[in-house]
């Protein structure tokens, strides 16, 4: 008899008041357990770590795919994430777009909408960076994080014995 372990089920779960209106496109606030992953504030640059896009939605999607691919890294999805803190420029800008931001959120984050902060700045760190993204996840308890320094990619975890496996290991 094979057993087969159950999949790791996203430990948030989302706590909206019931009397409170119905918050659109974030929740009031999240609670899990598991293992945290603190995301730094991510912007819209490229591999070589330059900005090459102008204006706050293709900005958005850009940061929200580097803060996705910092996530993977670390063995998560958007589902894990808890909260996130949005920085921008022009929250007016920001107000006017809302229909094309919601549709970018949706495109790379699915419909899981984390609680979140948005913060006018009059500056970033970043001087073509028009917002900046950062974020923290909640990864399933079972999950471990590799112990050797090595990013996800380079390697491949078996749920069956809990356990990081090498491309070596995995035959490939």
């Amino acid at each position: 008899m094979t057993i087969v372990p159950p999949p790791l089920a996203t430990p948030l779960r989302e706590i909206n008041p019931p009397k409170w209106p119905s918050p659109r496109g974030y929740s009031h606030a999240m609670a899990g357990t598991g293992t945290f992953v603190f995301i730094g504030g991510q912007i819209a640059t490229d591999n070589a770590g330059r900005v090459t896009t102008l204006g706050l939605v293709p900005q958005v999607r850009q940061a929200l795919r580097n803060l996705r691919t910092v996530l993977a890294e670390a063995g998560g999805a958007p589902e894990h994430i808890a909260q996130m803190t949005w920085y921008v420029l022009d929250i007016d800008h920001y107000r006017a777009t809302l229909r094309e931001l919601g549709l970018v959120y949706r495109e790379i984050m699915g419909r899981h909408f984390p609680a979140m902060v948005l913060v006018e700045v009059t500056g970033l760190v970043e001087p073509a960076a028009v917002v900046e993204i950062a974020a923290t996840a909640i990864l399933p308890p079972g999950r471990p994080l590799p112990a050797d320094g090595r990013l996800t990619s380079e390697l491949n975890f078996d749920a069956q014995n809990s356990s990081w496996l090498t491309k070596e290991a995995r035959n490939e």
